[in-house]
């Protein structure tokens, strides 16, 4: 059972385990207007069993349980954009840090056999590193995000040795994909410098461009979740590439992929600097390869590639008037785009 399935890395963690021959659950939040466009995406929607549940409520998550009679659950669900987790802290306190202990809560008492994965996240470690962190370095939280997340850290290991519930934590530290929310920097890139090359868009605003962050590839960090459930011994591991690139650096190399000097088009703009930010973040995941055999696949400016390539064909094919479920609050502005026609 995956919590978060809509999300990007629940799309591919269902897609990487129906693969593998699971029988796959997802827990979605009920909305109005469903978000599966992911799963639409893969080409696994009519292939995963959904089950509507609130992540906030024990009993909820009991029947959920119930309903899946699960053997391995991935907690992945969260309120997961640090930026919102200042403008909500709350929120993200209940949904990212409390209702992982709800969550294991459940599973204590439906079947303590489970094996459980808790998204860690490398946020945690917070700012103030200047050197590659592994899963002994110190915890600094900079955000609500981090705080929550960090709570569910300690939970998940109070758990794994107190009721000796089968429980890892992964610290993924940032991965990414065509998959990834618009409302995240590389995404935001991606997308941006795609349009702009179709003449979709005029400039890209962000904030902090001399943030250097680890990136990887999220496909290849979701075979590292099973991989952890697998193992011999509940433990907690990093997954990380080791190398760190700033945000500077993913602008340049996602509009030199379309032939475009991304100094003609990017702007710093100071709405999007958080009030506490991480400036530096470097995972070691020596301990994943020695112990899990885990290693990423894709560099950093495949990665880039993969994502410019796929945003920029998903709008060549708009252009044409195909539509897709991932675009649907994705248009552009119409009367935006009348005016510039008409000026040009």
């Amino acid at each position: 059972m995956i919590t978060g399935i809509t999300g990007q890395d629940g799309a591919y963690l269902a897609k990487f385990l129906l693969e593998k021959g699971y029988e796959v659950y997802g827990i979605y939040r009920r909305l109005s207007t469903p978000n599966f466009w992911r799963l639409q995406y893969l080409e696994i929607f009519d292939r995963i069993n959904l089950v509507p549940a609130d992540l906030t409520d024990e009993f909820s998550l009991l029947e959920s349980l119930k309903i899946s009679d699960a053997d391995e659950v991935y907690h992945l669900a969260a309120q997961s954009f640090v930026g919102t987790s200042f403008e909500q802290p709350t929120s993200t306190a209940h949904v990212t840090g409390v209702a992982v202990t709800s969550m294991l809560e459940a599973i204590r008492h439906y079947n303590p056999h489970i094996r459980f994965y808790q998204a860690s996240s490398s946020e945690i470690y917070g700012d103030g590193h200047t050197t590659i962190l592994n899963e002994n370095s110190p915890f600094k939280p900079s955000s609500p995000y981090a705080a929550a997340k960090l709570y569910g850290y300690w939970m998940t290991r109070i758990y794994r040795e107190g009721y000796d519930i089968f429980a890892c934590n992964g610290i993924l530290f940032n991965h990414e994909s065509p998959l990834r929310g618009l409302e995240f920097v590389t995404r935001k890139i991606s997308n941006t410098a795609a349009k702009i090359a179709l003449g979709l868009e005029d400039e890209l605003l962000l904030g902090n461009l001399d943030a250097k962050r680890d990136w990887g590839y999220a496909p290849d960090y979701v075979e590292a979740m099973h991989m952890m459930l697998q193992h011999k011994e509940p433990d907690d591991f990093v997954i990380a590439t080791a190398e760190t690139h700033t945000v500077r650096e993913f602008c340049e190399k996602s509009f030199e992929e379309l032939g475009l000097d991304w100094q003609d088009y990017v702007k710093v703009d100071k709405r999007f600097f958080r009030p506490l930010d991480v400036n530096y973040l470097c995972g070691d995941y020596s301990k994943a390869r020695e112990n899990l055999g885990w290693q990423p696949k894709t560099k950093f400016e495949e990665l880039v590639k993969i994502m410019v390539r796929e945003d920029l064909e998903r709008w060549e094919r708009w252009q044409n008037g195909e539509k897709f479920p991932w675009d649907a609050s994705n248009y552009p502005d119409e009367t935006k785009l009348i005016t510039r026609a008409l000026r040009s």
